[in-house]
C-alpha cells in the first residue's frame, strides 16, 4: 500500500507546496488559536458594515495642496472642501486641512455635519428668489417650474445636488472662489422663508368681486337714513339756516326804521 501511495501522482503548486484535493479539504476543519473549531462561512452571506443606507451623503468638491513657509522651508499640506446633505431639506458645508487628503476628506465631513442647516422649500424648488455675498462671491438662486432641473455650475451644483431642490436657476455673479460660492449658497437656502410668511392671501379667503363691493356701498346709505337719531340731527341745521336767513332780514327792517326817523 505504501508503495502504491508513493507511486500516485502529486500536483504541486507554483509556491511548491501540494494542493489539496477536494475530498480532504472537505473534510478539512480549521481551528483557531485556542483550539476550538471555526465554521467555514460563504462570502456571499456575509453582511458588509456600509451595505445599508446612509442617513447623509457626502460629495467632495475641491481638494487643493497649500503650502506654508516656515523656517526649514514649505511645509506642504492639503485643503478639502467637501458638503453634506440628506437629499431633503438638510445640508452642510465644511473646509478643513491636513497631511494628506484622505485625513483633510475626513476633518472637513465633520465640519460639515456640524454645520448643517434646514431650510424651507416650496415642493421641489425654493421659496423666493434670493441673492447673497459672502467675501467676493455673489450668488443668485431663483425658483423655477417643475421640468426645468439644476441649471447652475458646478459648486452650485454640487450642494443643490444632495437637497430635494429639483428645480433651480442660479447664476455666479462674483468671484470664483469654491469656497466663498459654496458658503454663498448655503446663506441663500437659510434665508428661505416660507409662502405662508410672505404671501398676504395664503390660506385666506378671495376678496369679494367688484359687483358685491359696489352693492354693499349702495345699501349702506339707506340704512343711514332709517335711522331715526340721524334723521333728527340732519332737520337741525336747516333749522339754524332758517333763522340765520331771517336775522339779516329784521336788521335790515331796523335800519329803514331809523333813516326814516331821521328824515323826520
Amino acid at each position: 500500500m505504501a508503495e502504491t501511495d508513493n507511486k500516485a501522482p502529486r500536483v504541486i503548486n507554483k509556491s511548491g507546496t501540494l494542493k489539496m484535493d477536494d475530498k480532504v479539504a472537505a473534510t478539512k476543519q480549521t481551528r483557531d488559536i485556542s483550539g476550538r473549531k471555526m465554521d467555514r462561512r460563504n462570502r456571499r452571506d456575509r453582511v458588509r458594515a456600509d451595505a445599508g443606507k446612509k442617513e447623509y451623503d457626502t460629495i467632495t468638491i475641491a481638494v487643493d495642496r497649500v503650502s506654508r513657509t516656515v523656517a526649514g522651508g514649505r511645509r506642504m499640506r492639503f485643503k478639502a472642501l467637501v458638503a453634506i446633505g440628506n437629499h431633503k431639506d438638510k445640508v452642510g458645508v465644511g473646509v478643513a486641512k491636513g497631511n494628506d487628503v484622505t485625513t483633510a476628506v475626513a476633518k472637513a465631513e465633520r465640519k460639515a455635519k456640524k454645520s448643517m442647516i434646514t431650510f424651507d422649500m416650496d415642493r421641489e424648488t425654493i421659496c423666493h428668489e434670493t441673492r447673497t455675498k459672502v467675501t467676493g462671491a455673489d450668488v443668485l438662486l431663483k425658483p423655477a417650474a417643475p421640468g426645468t432641473g439644476i441649471i447652475a455650475g458646478g459648486t452650485v451644483r454640487s450642494i443643490i445636488g444632495l437637497t430635494g431642490v429639483k428645480n433651480l436657476i442660479s447664476k455666479s455673479l462674483g468671484s470664483t472662489n469654491k469656497v466663498n460660492i459654496a458658503y454663498a449658497v448655503v446663506e441663500g437656502l437659510k434665508q428661505q422663508t416660507p409662502r405662508s410668511k410672505w404671501v398676504a392671501n395664503e390660506g385666506k379667503p378671495m376678496p369679494a368681486p367688484k359687483a358685491e363691493k359696489a352693492e354693499a356701498k349702495a345699501e349702506k346709505p339707506a340704512a343711514k337714513k332709517a335711522t331715526p337719531a340721524k334723521a333728527e340731527k340732519a332737520e337741525k341745521p336747516a333749522v339754524k339756516k332758517a333763522t340765520a336767513a331771517k336775522k339779516p332780514a329784521a336788521k335790515k327792517a331796523a335800519t329803514k326804521s331809523t333813516s326814516k326817523k331821521e328824515d323826520k
